[in-house]
């Protein structure tokens, strides 16, 4: 039997041990049902009939990202991007911005420089790696 995302989102919400809510189920089953990122404004159009004012929403993101059940993807553009689509993979992996649509694609599979050589003093707690360019549906429109 197959569990819905909504049970899917309940279940990993009740799992890290805190109040499980209507709001961040709502937000993290529709994370869960997208094949992108997206940014909070566009979370926030997509789920207008769900009466999700923007504070909320930004509490609800900032709790999930804490949890580490979606994660927070910095842009080129200094816009942050929420996925629940990279799964409980390491945060520590590729992303991809189109420099046409401005979609942010995460890169699970591709392998990462593992060691940096940083100067003395300085230690590596997380790296980002975004990589710029055009996605292929952009690319067809060439």
């Amino acid at each position: 039997m197959q569990t819905s995302t909504a049970d899917q989102a309940e279940s990993l919400i009740r799992a890290t041990g805190a109040r499980v809510t209507r709001q961040r189920i709502t937000v993290l089953d529709f994370l869960l049902g997208q094949d992108k990122s997206l940014t909070h404004h566009e979370i926030q159009d997509r789920l207008s009939d769900e009466a999700l004012d923007p504070v909320t929403l930004y509490r609800v993101l900032e709790w999930l990202t804490e949890n580490e059940l979606i994660h927070r993807i910095p842009g080129a553009d200094q816009v942050w991007r929420f996925s629940a689509g990279a799964g409980q993979h390491s945060h520590e992996h590729a992303h991809f911005q189109c420099t046409k649509c401005e979609q942010v694609t995460c890169f699970t599979e591709v392998e990462l420089p593992r060691k940096i050589k940083l100067p003395a003093g300085f230690e590596s707690q997380e790296m980002d790696f975004l990589i710029k360019g055009t996605c292929p549906h952009c690319a067809r429109k060439k």
